[in-house]
């Protein structure tokens, strides 16, 4: 009979090695440093995290800043320093191992770590899988050499995995977990400042500068075309920082008709929990907005040449996670020239005003939020443990 949930497996002082290279990174390895310090209450837990992990007392051999990197430029910029940084956490693992090495994402980083940790002896985890089950699928054979145990967040991602014998665990996904199967719509809408007695529109052209460029005045010439024809509708659109927030204020400027916006700093959960409708870019967003009961339509747009080399690349008949998941378009998506003010609009309004499609919608939504909220903190301590004692048997 196995243990009960979360109960100590070992006191023996172990050592967990945890590699983590942005925020999100960060916050999933606290979270399974909670988990697995219940299990083995004299864990030491060492490597890159950041502040959430550094509070549950890691320690950090280099501030995870350096590897906090965006983009191709960045990357290139700063490839010397990463060399150096996973040189030096192969030096310190080699002279003093630790009984497992844990990679969240960046496996760009992370997963040459695991595979020489691998070749050493030392078993390795991978956390959050790469999007190889969309494109680039022949990763999988890079990735077979180098863990010894692969967490997934969606379900569809294990499957793959076991398709091609890795071994693995399906986690759940921590938003699935954090975020209410029940949306707030009018205490988000409190907390904002914003009228509830009118509908609202939450629009998200995307986090990076890029994005909004190439999508920004698409979605605000989408809106206005909403609006007018429901001029009682509100238009939030939320920006992830100043930056963000000076480009999309340029773009509304720019419109040749005024077009009545509210910007929020920052909040994008809370706008699209406020909402009745999201119309946004492909991305974690689309999940967010999921597990937010939204009924939401995605539009993107790439270059020509982008969208042309993608098209080839990708081997998933859809872009956006909710429809991924449900197997099925439960979402519009409006990709390249399919994504014009005219149908990206029309898409919006038939998901504010078919009450009928969104109660189906409210009912496929909560579904996939159940399938998703497995306590994913306490699942992936309980899949790593699993590891840690076989090997130690």
């Amino acid at each position: 009979m196995g243990l009960p949930l979360g109960s100590v497996v070992s006191g023996r002082r172990i050592t967990i090695a945890i590699i983590a290279g942005e925020a999100s990174g960060d916050i999933l390895g606290a979270g399974l440093m909670r988990a697995l310090r219940v299990r083995y209450p004299n864990a030491r837990f060492v490597g890159i995290g950041g502040d959430e992990m550094i509070t549950e007392g890691f320690h950090s051999l280099v501030p995870m800043e350096r590897l906090s990197v965006m983009g191709l430029v960045e990357v290139l910029g700063r490839i010397r320093e990463l060399f150096r940084i996973r040189s030096r956490l192969l030096t310190y693992f080699f002279a003093t191992p630790p009984d497992v090495v844990i990679g969240i994402d960046s496996p760009d980083f992370t997963l040459a770590i695991e595979r020489r940790c691998r070749e050493a002896g030392i078993p390795s985890v991978h956390y959050v899988s790469p999007s190889v089950w969309a494109w680039r699928q022949k990763r999988i054979f890079k990735i077979a050499k180098s863990v010894d145990l692969m967490l997934t967040l969606l379900p569809f991602e294990a499957s793959f995995y076991e398709e091609h014998q890795v071994p693995v665990a399906f986690v759940g996904h921590p938003l699935a977990d954090r975020i209410p199967l029940r949306p707030e719509t009018g205490k988000a809408r409190e907390e904002l400042g914003l009228d509830e007695n009118v509908p609202l529109l939450a629009i998200l052209p995307g986090s990076r500068a890029g994005e909004v460029e190439r999508l920004g005045t698409l979605f605000l010439e989408a809106a206005r075309w909403i609006q007018t024809r429901r001029p009682d509708i509100q238009l939030v659109i939320p920006c992830v920082n100043r930056e963000r927030e000076q480009q999309v204020r340029n773009l509304i400027e720019a419109l040749d008709v005024k077009l009545g916006v509210t910007i929020v700093r920052g909040r994008s959960r809370e706008v699209m929990a406020a909402s009745d409708v999201v119309l946004l870019a492909s991305g974690t967003a689309t999940l967010e907005a999921m597990l937010l009961k939204k009924p939401m339509v995605v539009g993107y747009r790439l270059s020509s040449a982008s969208y042309a080399l993608l098209s080839r690349l990708v081997k998933v008949p859809y872009v956006s996670l909710p429809n991924l998941l449900a197997k099925q378009p439960l979402v519009p998506e409006l990709l390249q020239d399919d994504a014009t003010p005219e149908s990206l609009g029309s898409a919006v309004l038939e998901r504010l005003e078919n009450q009928q499609e969104r109660d189906r919608l409210t009912e496929a939504f909560t579904k996939l939020h159940h399938t998703l909220k497995q306590d994913a903190d306490e699942k992936a301590a309980e899949a790593v443990s699993g590891l840690l004692e076989t090997r130690a048997e």
